[in-house]
């Protein structure tokens, strides 16, 4: 897909210290008016940090809102996967006509099509370790808080935390046990950050489930057949599968995710 040079006003560019002059973009731009909240952590994060990403991500994308992320290996990806390709904002380090990094060529694509890509540097720019600290920079700018789910001390991911602090931007994070994402538990113990004790308890400040909701989920989690669904929900199943939500197999409704 060809992406565009934003000819419109994205208010959080505000937090950052120097404004861009070019933003480029490809995929639903009606995502920046939504909700969002910022993901990062390591590129290598244990099956603890796996899991609770996912989940974490997952809970706050069914309170309609948007996971703020950089397309990278590890935590990154968790994120955009757990809110769903059509509740996701993924901003990269190089020009959009660059899949990078390869391993995540199909989560990409798939936030090009349902979701939102971003960048400041235009087609053919390749990733620099400049470039990773204004990406990382633009991440934290648009999300209402930082989440931090796991980090060591030399992590990039504690300059987005450092960002966030000039912001003015809360920081939460999963709390991990002694000597495990050192630079997490530095957060807390400075004070600089709060701990998620609980995934549902913490997305429910963005809104409460609509029950009616919970119980489309529910019954999309049995793997219901086609004609199943659609006798009971119509249209609605067409909109789930455009949104990401299900894909249709075998004439069955899977649940993704």
């Amino acid at each position: 897909m060809s992406c565009k040079k934003v000819d419109f006003k994205i208010k959080e560019l505000e937090f950052m210290a120097k404004i861009p002059k070019d933003i480029w973009y490809i995929g639903n731009k009606k995502l920046l008016n939504r909700r969002k909240v910022s993901i990062v952590g390591t590129r290598r994060p244990g099956n603890y940090t796996k899991d609770y990403t996912f989940k974490l991500a997952k809970a706050l994308a069914k309170r309609g809102v948007v996971a703020v992320s950089g397309a990278a290996m590890g935590v990154d990806a968790l994120a955009h996967k757990g809110a769903g390709a059509a509740n996701t904002i993924a901003v990269v380090a190089n020009g959009l006509d660059i899949k990078y990094p390869a391993v995540n060529k199909t989560l990409i694509e798939s936030i090009e099509q349902q979701g939102l890509m971003l960048s400041f540097f235009e087609p053919g720019f390749k990733a620099t370790k400049w470039s990773f600290v204004s990406r990382n920079e633009l991440v934290v700018a648009l999300g209402e808080i930082l989440i931090v789910t796991e980090a060591d001390l030399n992590s990039g991911s504690l300059r987005s935390a450092e960002f966030a602090l000039k912001m003015g931007k809360e920081i939460y994070v999963l709390p991990h046990r002694l000597n495990e994402s050192l630079g997490t538990n530095e957060l807390l113990e400075k004070g600089l950050a709060k701990p998620i004790y609980n995934i549902e308890e913490f997305a429910n400040r963005f809104g409460k489930l609509d029950l009616r909701q919970d119980k489309f989920t529910l019954f999309l989690e049995s793997s219901p057949t086609l004609d199943e669904a659609l006798s009971r929900y119509g249209d609605k199943i067409y909109e789930a599968e455009l949104e990401g939500v299900i894909t249709i197999e075998n004439g069955r409704c899977v649940l993704i995710g």
